[in-house]
């Protein structure tokens, strides 16, 4: 089959489908939820509540292979140049490696300095925990504060909030991102100077929410320790040394970043350094461990039996197909609250682009649009939306089976609400005589993930799960995941318009934005 009779032939099951209710296909295939339920590394992800059938899945495998999805997989991590408009590698597989795996980058091998900087990390990580890293008066660090944005903050402040029942003893994370003055003030308040190290997390150190906050932490250093306290109490993650350096940061306080790997895709890098350091000993290692796992799966394993490819291609189904074009993410633990911010950058600035990495208009969606919240909460938000809106919404279901809060009542609660949730939007409500405000359409799709434990290695698998799945959407719609060229147009504008807002200059922009400068400008 060409692309062309692929297309139309999806376009006809869809068609088929869309009018066929959900709950009867286990009718029509006995065997779905084996077709359908995958065992992945710390997991098993059940697709039979998705509204395909097998006649669909063969469609979208065909255009799988005729799209080389897994040529692209084997390419990328190869290292070649898959990040083609920066003409870089993505190497962010070769930085959850087992030590001695063979790692190139544009054909260099980068495998020693994943693993020295790896390294460099634990022993950092360890003398602290140790409480051998002292600040400028001698006294043990025992809070780091976190500074970056994006890529650079979402998956460490995550995964400490995740992990908390990992916390090492005594030490303290905390973590400042928005440019809104509050966000580093919080994070400062109530910490004692002496023992605080500021790490400060920008891949070219010039992320300028970044700086302005670590600009703030430093003069609190200053006042408090003296003009020598960057010394002892800041340290650098970045690309950038010479930035660094004139930023006053000492060298031997520097870990690094690279360009093979985009900064949603670095957690995995020093950029989880504070995250290393503020949980036991070997947690970020099992972390790690859990992405490799799911690396191993998703390079070794034909695509139908391909948990996050083959999560990818039902995602490009139901948007492209089945035109539904928002997602929904649900993980059934208080502990993963900002999972669904934390795939929302990964999914929606990788893939929400309309322009092809050869530069032609993209005719497929890559990126839903993402939003969710934790279970149960979430239940008490937005489901109404997701049971009786007029436009259904894929859910992500995300649950553990093991009982980790020893409360196995409220865990068995949890559990049943997930399952619940899940269940009711496929079946809707039954019976003849429900009042019509009462009526539930069901036949709405979802996926359940269901993971062992809340627990560093399946953490870690949970998230390298949604990034193949990402790309694996990218090449279906030819797009390239790893770059952002929208995030930097606004960073321009807002550039401009911060001195314009200095001056009350409103010479040659919209009338829109005028007037609303000269409202911001006007004294009171």
């Amino acid at each position: 089959m060409n692309e062309k009779s692929i297309m139309v032939e999806l376009s006809d099951l869809a068609a088929r489908l869309s009018t066929h209710a959900l709950v009867t296909v286990f009718d029509d295939d006995p065997q779905r939820i084996n077709n359908l339920g995958i065992q992945a590394p710390g997991m098993f992800a059940d697709f039979s509540k998705q509204r395909i059938d097998k006649k669909a899945l063969d469609c979208l495998l065909k255009l799988a292979e005729l799209r080389d999805l897994t040529g692209f997989f084997a390419r990328m991590r190869a290292g070649d140049t898959v990040n083609t408009s920066e003409s870089r590698a993505a190497q962010h597989m070769a930085l959850r490696a087992p030590e001695g795996a063979r790692s190139l980058a544009q054909g260099k091998t980068i495998a020693p300095l994943v693993e020295a900087e790896r390294n460099k990390m634990r022993l950092f990580a360890n003398k602290l925990r140790a409480g051998k890293i002292k600040g400028i008066t001698g006294r043990p660090i025992s809070t780091l504060v976190h500074v970056g944005i994006g890529g650079s903050d979402l998956g460490p402040r995550l995964l400490a909030q995740a992990l908390r029942r990992f916390s090492a003893p005594g030490i303290t994370l905390r973590f400042a991102a928005n440019l809104d003055a509050a966000d580093i003030n919080d994070a400062l308040e109530g910490c004692d100077p002496e023992t605080t190290m500021v790490v400060v997390v920008s891949k070219t150190f010039s992320t300028r929410e970044t700086l302005a906050n670590a600009n703030v932490a430093r003069a609190w250093l200053v006042q408090h320790l003296g003009e020598n306290a960057s010394s002892k109490h800041m340290i650098a993650v970045s690309s950038n040394l010479a930035a660094i350096r004139e930023f006053g940061i000492a060298p031997d306080n520097v870990f690094t970043m690279y360009d093979w790997v985009g900064g949603r895709y670095s957690l995995w890098s020093a950029v989880g350094l504070s995250l290393m350091a503020g949980l036991k000993e070997g947690a970020f290692d099992e972390v790690l461990a859990g992405a490799a796992a799911m690396d191993t799966h998703a390079l070794n394993t034909p695509v139908r039996t391909n948990a996050p490819l083959l999560s990818g291609l039902i995602s490009y189904w139901n948007q492209n197909f089945l035109g539904m074009q928002t997602r929904a993410i649900v993980p059934y633990a208080s502990r993963l609250a900002l999972l669904p911010s934390y795939l929302q950058q990964l999914i929606m600035e990788s893939n929400g682009k309309s322009v092809q990495a050869a530069g032609a208009p993209a005719d497929h969606a890559a990126s839903p649009i993402v939003f969710g919240a934790e279970g149960t909460n979430a239940q008490h938000a937005f489901f109404q939306h997701l049971h009786q809106g007029r436009h259904p919404v894929p859910v992500d279901f995300i649950g553990f089976v093991q009982d980790q809060e020893h409360n196995p009542s409220q865990h068995r609660g949890v559990l049943a609400n997930m399952l619940g949730q899940s269940r009711a939007l496929m079946i809707g409500t039954q019976g003849d005589n429900i009042e019509p405000q009462k009526t539930m359409p069901g036949n709405r799709p979802s996926t359940t993930l269901l993971l062992d434990a809340l627990s560093p290695f399946c953490l870690g698998a949970l998230l390298a799960f949604y990034e193949h799945e990402t790309v694996t959407l990218a090449v279906l719609c030819g797009v390239n995941p790893f770059d952002q060229w929208g995030v930097e147009l606004g960073k321009h504008v807002a550039l401009d318009l911060q001195g314009r807002l200095e001056n009350a200059d409103t010479d040659g922009i919209d009338p829109s934005t005028t007037a609303l400068i000269e409202r911001i400008t006007k004294p009171l």
